[in-house]
């Protein structure tokens, strides 16, 4: 093996690092940034356990082949015969996501980090085979990710979120409620986290032993152990909330106030409307009934006007702090065994290209220790920089409470059963935060920060073709240099 061969290697470890790091700084804070937002986990608790689920993802069941060129953007046979530009391909994809990536951390902006190198992979394969090198198809498809997995996402949230609001919350004695819808939650949370588990989590390590289409084996498996966790899990919960303290008569009456005062309001709501559509004596009726609904309305809403979350709801939301640690830990894990292939996938092309100096068409393999030092960087990533997306994602779209974030969480984790089942391409940053937007919506739009969801939206927009742009430059420098 040469010099220039040695250079190249290193140049594709230190790139290939840079991007792990970069995919920590950014992706990986997504997962965490509800726990943190909430307040389920601090900071630095929030980066133990990513480092741990990330981790032992990407290290334990990362993907061993890596395609040659990533999800069949550019045909494999363009380099056949040119193997140096495959390499130095890649390695302009490896830095223009990475850049990026760390551009779009600075600010606060979560983006993906699979459409930062599709759109790297892009633009190194349009700038040297044209434009009909590249798969536009393949490429609307996961653009179109855009568009599916927030608007999913955010619905499931929404749901989820107003569900457990009706079915909790504003009863009139919500830790009872909470003690009753407990062990049904638990399941449904198992469940679609083992589910994730193995369509998301294990699909490297499927792929590994052969099942690239999850067939009979993995689906039994995932099912039966789905099914056997979420009765488990539901089974510990229901002798776990027994334990949970009522709470004060004071607190429970704020509760019961509270119930009483939406439910009046309502009531209210509905008296206007018959009033404004009725005449003769039941116009009259409707207004004495409207009035004397309104003094007791007075008269209960002055015993709790400054009291919007009385300690009862407190003692809920320790609930949900727990499951929302839980669902964290799981789409951590998910994330880390998948796209950690954004990073070590171009990294083991450049190595195997570079030591044979032939294009490997099919796949290229990953070594452990590749693995290994993608794992590293995504954690070091997330350590250093991470806390800057956290922000975002924890408290400048919308304000959020365990619930409020375990239902953002859920909604993620369900989306992406859902998008790897039917094998749709989604983005799990678009996908967590389009969960997150469907919590603060399911609050009212008053409750969106819309200037931090216009800065999102237009840095989701933009990340293909700066990503495009970006290797175009950094492929013409590696070209001149090493040429």
């Amino acid at each position: 093996m040469g010099t220039e061969s040695i250079i190249l290697i290193v140049l594709a470890l230190v790139f290939g690092f840079y991007m792990a790091w970069n995919i920590g700084a950014n992706d990986v804070a997504n997962a965490m940034g509800t726990s943190v937002g909430s307040g389920a986990l601090t900071l630095k608790r929030a980066v133990i356990l990513a480092a741990i689920m990330e981790f032992s993802g990407a290290f334990l069941v990362g993907p061993h082949v890596s395609e040659t060129v990533r999800k069949g953007i550019v045909a494999p046979d363009l380099f056949i015969g040119e193997p140096m530009m495959l390499i130095l391909g890649m390695l302009s994809a490896l830095l223009a996501a990475g850049v990026w990536l760390q551009v779009a951390s600075y600010f606060g902006w979560p983006v993906s980090t699979t459409h930062s190198i599709v759109g790297a992979i892009v633009g190194f394969g349009a700038i040297h085979g044209g434009l009909d090198a590249v798969n536009w198809g393949k490429v609307g498809s996961i653009a179109a990710s855009w568009v599916v997995s927030p608007m999913l996402s955010g619905a499931i949230a929404f749901v989820s979120f107003r569900l457990i609001l009706n079915l909790i919350f504003f009863k009139p004695d919500p830790v009872a409620a909470a003690k009753r819808g407990t062990p049904y939650i638990v399941f449904a949370v198992m469940v679609t986290m083992m589910l994730v588990l193995t369509f998301k989590g294990l699909k490297p390590f499927w792929n590994n032993l052969g099942y690239h289409h999850l067939d009979a084996l993995p689906l039994t498996i995932g099912l039966t152990g789905a099914a056997l966790a979420g009765v488990l899990g539901a089974v510990v919960s229901s002798h776990l909330v027994r334990r949970l303290d009522k709470g004060e008569p004071l607190a429970i009456e704020m509760a019961h106030n509270l119930y009483t005062t939406r439910a009046l309001s309502k009531a209210i709501m509905h008296l206007r409307r018959a009033r404004n559509n009725s005449s003769g004596p039941t116009r009259e009726a409707t207004i004495v009934a409207l009035h004397q609904t309104q003094t007791v309305f007075s008269q209960v809403h002055s015993h709790d006007s400054d009291v919007r979350s009385p300690p009862a709801y407190r003692h809920v939301e320790r609930i949900f702090l727990y499951l929302q640690v839980i669902s964290a830990g799981f789409v951590a894990f998910a994330h880390g065994s998948n796209d950690v292939a954004n990073a070590v996938g171009p990294l083991s092309v450049v190595i195997e290209t570079a030591q044979t100096m032939k294009v490997p068409v099919e796949s290229a393999p990953v070594p452990v220790w590749i693995l290994a030092l993608g794992a590293i960087g995504i954690v070091i990533g997330l350590a250093t920089w991470g806390w800057r997306v956290i922000q975002t994602i924890g408290r400048r779209i919308t304000e959020l409470t365990p619930s409020r974030g375990f239902c953002a969480e859920f909604a993620a984790a369900l989306t992406i059963l859902i998008a790897s089942v039917h094998k749709l391409p989604i983005s799990t940053t678009h996908t967590l935060v389009g969960a997150v937007l469907g919590v603060g919506l399911a609050r009212g739009l008053s409750a969106l920060n819309l200037t931090t969801v216009r800065d999102i939206l237009l840095s989701w927009l933009v990340t293909i073709p700066v990503g495009a742009g970006l290797a175009v430059i950094f492929f013409k420098i590696l070209v001149f240099l090493f040429r």
